[in-house]
């Protein structure tokens, strides 16, 4: 894409959805952090599930501490990789309380350096929680951007690079947000919704999914065609189609001549 296009792009998506935000509930800096770690391979459906009454009563780094690996494992344990993101929650909050006060770093330096926590990771933090505009590249982003042609690249980096120097103003801060959602409802990876797309002409993915009823339609057609080429070969192969007898109404003589 061009730069006019990639404008349109974020300009219809920013038209579809003003105020786009992260699905993750999270009430400060510290609980996205835990629910970003903890959405790792799974839903934010399923992780906000588990941190509602997690949440509830862990709120700081000094309370996770108290609460403990095992029963922190308890809480998520209905979240993938449950026992690893646990180890890792209890081990960056004890982290945060010695080397940064109880505190979420704003440099996403410091915030690698804790224990479950990368690039994408800090990312995410650094956009959702302090309002910095980077752009936080998960599989939704990464398939988006090579499908679309918005910013293709061979992995998640080389993506994040390209749309670091593509994205314009004003689209900056919200951009990440935007890909992901319009990634998860509509540009799906199985089968892109690509009749209900705002920027299905700015698109360079082909062919492009048709919707339900004209599928159902093409399905029907192709059926039809198939049929009629089977029964064509049958015939080509000398198996000629079955015909009744010319004879076969004739009523049969009751008695000798």
């Amino acid at each position: 894409m061009n730069r006019a296009q990639i404008f349109e792009f974020f300009r219809r998506l920013a038209e579809e959805n003003p105020s786009p935000t992260t699905e993750l509930e999270y009430a400060d800096p510290y609980t996205l952090l835990v629910a970003v770690v903890l959405s790792a391979q799974a839903t934010d459906a399923s992780v906000n599930i588990a941190t509602r009454p997690l949440f509830e009563r862990v709120k700081t780094p000094e309370q996770m501490v108290a609460l403990g690996e095992e029963r922190l494992r308890d809480a998520i344990k209905t979240i993938g990789l449950f026992n690893t993101k646990a180890k890792n929650v209890i081990a960056l909050s004890e982290d945060l309380i010695r080397d940064h006060g109880g505190q979420v770093p704003r440099t996403r330096e410091q915030l690698e350096t804790l224990p479950g926590v990368g690039r994408k990771t800090a990312n995410v933090v650094l956009n959702t929680a302090f309002g910095e505009e980077t752009f936080a590249v998960d599989t939704h982003i990464f398939r988006v951007c090579n499908r679309t042609g918005l910013a293709p690249g061979k992995d998640v980096l080389q993506v994040e690079l390209k749309l670091e120097k593509a994205v314009p103003q004003p689209f900056r801060l919200n951009a990440h947000h935007w890909l992901i959602l319009h990634g998860r409802y509509i540009c799906k990876a199985r089968l892109p919704e690509c009749w209900r797309c705002p920027v299905i002409d700015l698109c360079r993915y082909k062919p492009k999914t048709l919707p339900p009823e004209e599928r159902t339609k093409a399905k029907s057609s192709v059926a039809r065609t198939a049929s009629q080429g089977r029964s064509a070969t049958r015939t080509g192969k000398g198996q000629k189609p079955r015909r009744p007898s010319a004879n076969r109404s004739r009523a049969r003589p009751t008695h000798l001549p």
